[in-house]
Formats: structure tokens, sequence, C-alpha cells
């Protein structure tokens, strides 16, 4: 009885966080209440408190079950042999745009994140969160084309630090723009085109 009661707890968990996942790509952040999701879940909001202080606990809780696009691509870049550096971070920054496109769970909450959310105080997490996928890739991309420039791959007046940034921006930009207009081009052969195009410009 225990474990099917933990069981039933888990599954209503889920879907509070699946009918909050619906509703705040539907209508934003702010504009959805706790009311709204516990209509939408089935449930009361006395349910909702009882797995969540508040919606900032429900909003971070349905960020923490999602492995971002650009998170999940990272694996990727971090498997990758040093034989090339800059062909790892190219496979790695397309590697992103097909798991947006490929995967729907981790696309909705990347929307979520990106279009659908005010960074107050209370949403702190997911700007922390953020900040560390940046870090991450700074710290990764750097390196890689430091070596590159080593190896007289690219060229020696590129600053690695303001070409890791330019390549997160364009990543990163690529992304948010598809998601607000998935319409406006195809995001896999696109977006491949536009970070090709910019990589090579920092070859030699």
């Amino acid at each position: 009885m225990a474990r099917r009661t933990k069981e039933e707890a888990a599954a209503t968990r889920d879907s509070i966080l699946d009918a909050a996942e619906k509703l705040f790509v539907e209508q934003g952040v702010s504009r959805t209440t706790l009311q709204h999701i516990a209509t939408a879940a089935g449930v009361t909001r006395g349910a909702i408190y009882w797995h969540f202080d508040d919606k900032a606990a429900l909003f971070n809780a349905m960020m923490e079950r999602v492995t971002l696009p650009l998170e999940a691509a990272r694996d990727l870049l971090d498997r990758c042999c040093a034989a090339d550096p800059m062909q790892g971070l190219r496979d790695y920054m397309v590697g992103g745009l097909h798991v947006t496109v490929e995967n729907a769970h981790a696309r909705r909450v990347f929307e979520i994140a990106s279009l659908k959310v005010e960074f107050v105080d209370e949403m702190g997490p997911v700007r922390d969160r953020r900040r560390k996928s940046l870090d991450a890739w700074m710290a990764r991309a750097e390196g890689r084309i430091r070596l590159a420039i080593e190896r007289g791959e690219v060229r020696p007046e590129v600053p690695p630090r303001a070409a890791a940034i330019g390549m997160w921006v364009v990543i990163d930009g690529l992304i948010r723009n598809w998601l607000f207009d998935p319409t406006a081009f195809d995001l896999i052969e696109v977006g491949t085109e536009v970070i090709d195009t910019h990589i090579a410009g920092l070859r030699s």
C-alpha cells in the first residue's frame, strides 16, 4: 500500500508538472496561476502545495526534470577527440539544433525558459542555470579555439574568448529565433549553414 501511495504521489506530481509546462508555453509563466495549473491537472490547489512551496518551486522542478538542447549536445563535445577542435565545436552546435527539433520536451522547456518567463528574483535558479551553461560552454570552447590557433587551424589574430562568445550567440540566437517562428527557416538546414559560415571565417 505504501509503495502504491508513493507511486500515486509521483504520478500526481508529474501530472502537475505536465500541466504547468503546457500552460506556460500557451500563456506564459506570469499569466499562469496555480489555480490554472490545478484545474488543468485535475487536482486541487492543496495537492499542488503538498508537492511545491509556490509557483517558483514548481517552475524550477519543471526545469530540473529535462536536459535542455545545448546541455544535451554538450556530451557530444566532451566525447569528441582533439584531432580537429573546431570540428568538435561545430558538431556540438549542430547537435544542439538537432536536439531542439527532435526532442519536443526539451524544446518546450527551452522555449519557456527563453521566451515565456520574466527573470525576477524568484526565478533566480533559471538565471543561474543559464549562467552555468554559458560558463561551461566558455570553458570548453576557449580551450579548443586556443588549441586550433596553436595548430594553425584558426587565424592567430582571433581572440579566443570573443570567438567563443560569438559562437554561443550564434547557436543560442538561432534556436531562440526559430522558436519564435518555426516557419521562418529550417533550423537544421539553415542553422548548419550559418554555423559553417561562422566557423569558416575563423579558420586560417
